[in-house]
């Protein structure tokens, strides 16, 4: 990512110009400055472009004279909102990659829209590249700062500063979610998180011997046929303003299951290695602790994520085993491949036990079902609380991290019926993601709760507007945002 900076406005004398520009709006300030300085080379160019501003409309103009290499114009449309200049944000990242420097002229922009536009560039420059060691040096972006010229620097600054550091969380987790599974076992997962500490974040890392302790039988059974031990980690923030009244913290909790071959119930080869990404919800989890913590939310916050390895071996869990999960249920286990359900199942009691949370949303790559439902455009949402789904799906809408609500019931609830254990961990093809659902819910104890279901968003096969081909960290910004609007004090 580029270094970004804030600054008057100026003429640039070398790398590129982007120009954000709103529908039908003439070149006005940094804009007009830089045509007049190119001899009105770039209004002729946009003119020959049929360039309007049109929302999602670009246009690159190259070596237009003034010493600038290219100059990038992007549509923001009518009034634009920051969802659409973040849009352009990220439209803008590839063409000024191979640049030094770029200057925005945003001087026609409110503070807050060139505040998003920046976050747009910063998201869609991420790259994890940390294992490629024979790039060309032409395939490398060079881009190193972004200046971003704007009337009011001190304003700008400050609308970027919390979205500078939901940006860290989002690479954090995108960095999890990227790194091979030899190299993010469980422990090495666990370990990464001590890092929050440096934020305030409050870490305690919990191995094998705590949770049998804890009577984590489901998890534990998960992790028994892997040689890497499993950890859950506790990782807390107190933000809440002081002398305020101690109220009931907020709780994420996330699947993080490294690797995930399916066990006894293996998966099929192809594709397979793709479930590195199966600990997207615990990844998403900790970017969300970071984000949060880096931006000094006034909330106090509790996120755990259970982290095994699904392996087949010879100590590995088999279908058709009964195992005693933390609140005392049990479980027939059907399929070994429905694991992360039997992980969420432990870690949701003891955080209830723990610390008595005001709500609860878990996050999980969890169903194949909820593609085959929704695609790669919502993750599955269920909750037992319509007000906090309303306000999951109304965050998700403003960040572009859409969700859809799914329906819970009696009878998907007997489809996990077991005739030799309180429950079975799978209730058959008919409604996949419900049944997993409902299988979670049996741990809840009542509580206000929500599940997002992000198997089919957590990885993206191709680019996305502010995010490049791979993790996406969905749920990290819905989740701030869900934070930021109803529960800071």
């Amino acid at each position: 990512m580029p270094d970004i900076a804030f600054v008057k406005p100026a003429l640039p004398r070398a790398g590129a110009l982007v120009l954000p520009v709103t529908e039908d709006a003439p070149l006005m300030g940094l804009a007009k400055q830089a045509d007049e300085a190119t001899g009105g080379a770039i209004s002729r160019g946009l003119e020959a472009a049929r360039f309007k501003g049109r929302k999602g409309q670009s246009a690159v103009l190259w070596a237009p004279g003034a010493g600038l290499a290219k100059v990038v114009a992007i549509g923001l449309g009518k009034d634009p909102a920051a969802a659409a200049a973040e849009a352009a944000g990220g439209a803008v990242a590839g063409p000024i990659a191979q640049e030094r420097e770029a200057v925005v002229a945003a001087d026609g922009l409110t503070p807050a829209l060139a505040a998003a536009f920046a976050m747009g560039v910063a998201l869609r420059s991420y790259r994890f590249d940390r294992y490629r060691t024979t790039e060309k040096p032409e395939d490398k972006p060079k881009l190193e700062r972004l200046a971003v010229a704007t009337s009011d620097v001190a304003k700008a600054k400050a609308a970027f500063a919390p979205l500078q550091a939901i940006a860290d969380g989002v690479f954090l987790t995108r960095d999890l979610v990227s790194e091979p599974p030899n190299v993010l076992t469980p422990a090495e997962c666990a370990d990464r998180c001590k890092a929050l500490e440096k934020l305030g974040v409050g870490v305690e890392i919990l191995g094998p011997k705590e949770m049998k302790k804890l009577g984590f039988g489901a998890l534990l059974g998960v992790a028994q046929g892997s040689a890497q031990e499993p950890r859950m980690v506790v990782m807390t923030w107190n933000g809440a303003p002081k002398g305020k009244k101690a109220g009931k913290p907020l709780a994420f909790i996330g699947k993080g299951v490294t690797f995930d071959t399916g066990g006894i119930s293996i998966k099929p080869a192809a594709g397979m290695e793709d479930m590195k990404w199966d600990m997207a919800g615990a990844g998403t989890v900790i970017g969300l602790m970071a984000a949060l913590a880096g931006r000094k939310a006034k909330a106090d916050v509790v996120g755990i994520v259970g982290l095994v390895e699904n392996m087949p071996s010879g100590t590995a869990q088999r279908p058709g085993d009964v195992v005693t999960t933390a609140s005392g249920q049990t479980v027939e286990v059907i399929n070994t491949d429905a694991e992360g359900r039997l992980v969420l199942a432990d870690v949701i009691h003891y955080c209830i036990e723990k610390f008595d949370p005001l709500f609860m949303v878990d996050l999980a790559t969890l169903t194949g079902a909820i593609i085959i439902a929704l695609g790669h455009e919502h993750a599955g949402l269920f909750s037992n609380d319509d007000t906090l789904a309303q306000r999951i799906e109304a965050a998700g809408k403003q960040v572009g991290e859409a969700c859809w609500r799914m329906p819970l019931g009696e009878a998907y609830d007997k489809q996990i019926k077991s005739d030799i254990a309180d429950m079975k961990n799978v209730g058959g093809r008919p409604g996949g993601s419900i049944t997993a659902a409902q299988f979670i819910q049996r741990f809840v104890q009542g509580r206000p709760w929500a599940h997002l279901d992000i198997a089919g968003t957590a990885w993206s096969g191709k680019d996305l507007p502010t995010a490049p081909k791979g993790a996406t960290a969905y749920g990290v910004r819905l989740l701030d945002r869900l934070v930021a609007e109803h529960y800071e004090g």
